[in-house]
């Protein structure tokens, strides 16, 4: 991949942050992004569920050290009501705080636990054909054995929404193989409008949810909901798996980490030696070591010794062994 002058597009972040876990990978994420992007010139929002009757408790961000690096990190606080989701299904927040972004101004959402490696301004973003990440597993659906497979279990969803399914498949790979429909991992996604994206992400979805598809009846749809309704909203809008240029989200500019001892155990030199240098700051030690598992993998060194576990130029194809690896050796934590 070719690297590319700074594009003079001007979009905004968002990820998500709420008390516990996101809250800090909300902050590594704006330490990431400043640090490492420093054409970036739109607004990174740090989008907040507020309490209300969807939630047990108060999810907004509890630790007052991690809004105050928020706000030194130039990240702002956005506020965003559930409606619909909630405590019952939390990747919801990913669909919901999309009608509290500016409407019409281009976005990219990532999730919270991602790390910006690069200038993301770099990023070739084609904001009216919205993409997300296409690092992901063949995780749905499950094609129960008797039928339907997943033509027709795919097909059925398109059908529901007026969508054209045909135009949807990449006819490169065999039918009846996951990869033949389009699927993706809803770790980042973008698109010109915030409310049109979330409009269409949230009648989707709660279309699905509260009324599948016959051919969905042997389907489990929680946590996969957002991901099943994810390329459809990107194919409907014009989008599609060839819309972004590979190599560069969940590449050279972005990493979907998902939990540090999976970072540690399977990503590149790169990727640990981009998290050890924006995480060393005094600034943003003090405040991340308040987590148990950023202290213990990052600057208790652990990490380093869950790396040994695995060759990263021979890593074990499925990522339940890389988890129970982990998880033998104490090093699973989260």
């Amino acid at each position: 991949m070719a690297k590319q002058a700074p594009t003079a597009q001007n979009f905004n972040v968002v990820v998500v942050g709420q008390n516990g876990r996101l809250q800090y990978e909300a902050a590594l994420f704006a330490a990431s992004l400043r640090a490492k992007s420093p054409n970036f010139k739109g607004r990174l929002f740090v989008a907040e569920p507020q309490p209300g009757p969807r939630w047990e408790s108060d999810v907004r961000i509890g630790n007052p050290d991690v809004r105050a690096l928020l706000t030194a990190l130039d990240a702002e606080i956005l506020p965003f009501e559930n409606h619909v989701f909630g405590e019952g299904y939390p990747f919801g927040n990913k669909i919901e705080l999309l009608r509290a972004l500016p409407e019409g101004e281009p976005f990219v959402f990532f999730d919270s636990d991602t790390l910006i490696l690069d200038d993301l301004s770099t990023v070739p973003f084609d904001f009216d054909r919205p993409a997300a990440s296409l690092r992901v597993e063949g995780t749905w659906p499950e094609p129960p054995l008797y039928g339907p497979g997943y033509a027709a279990i795919w097909k059925s969803l398109y059908d529901r929404f007026d969508l054209d399914f045909e135009s949807s498949l990449d006819l490169s790979q065999p039918d009846e193989y996951w990869r033949r429909y389009l699927y993706f991992n809803a770790g980042f996604f973008y698109y010109k409008c915030p409310k049109l994206f979330g409009d269409r992400f949230l009648e989707y979805a709660t279309s699905i949810r509260n009324d599948p598809p016959d051919e969905l009846a042997c389907q489990t749809l929680s946590p996969w909901l957002d991901q099943v309704a994810l390329p459809l909203v990107i194919h409907g809008l014009g989008g599609g798996r060839d819309a972004l240029a590979p190599g560069y989200l969940d590449g050279a500019t972005s990493c979907h980490y998902r939990l540090m001892p999976l970072l540690y155990a399977r990503e590149s030199d790169a990727v640990v030696t981009t998290l050890e240098e924006v995480t060393a700051p005094n600034r943003i030690k003090k405040v991340l070591k308040q987590y148990d598992p950023f202290k213990r993998m990052i600057y208790q060194k652990r990490g380093h010794k869950a790396r040994a576990l695995f060759d990263q130029n021979n890593l074990p194809r499925r990522e339940q062994v890389i988890r129970n690896t982990l998880r033998k050796n104490g090093y699973w934590l989260r």
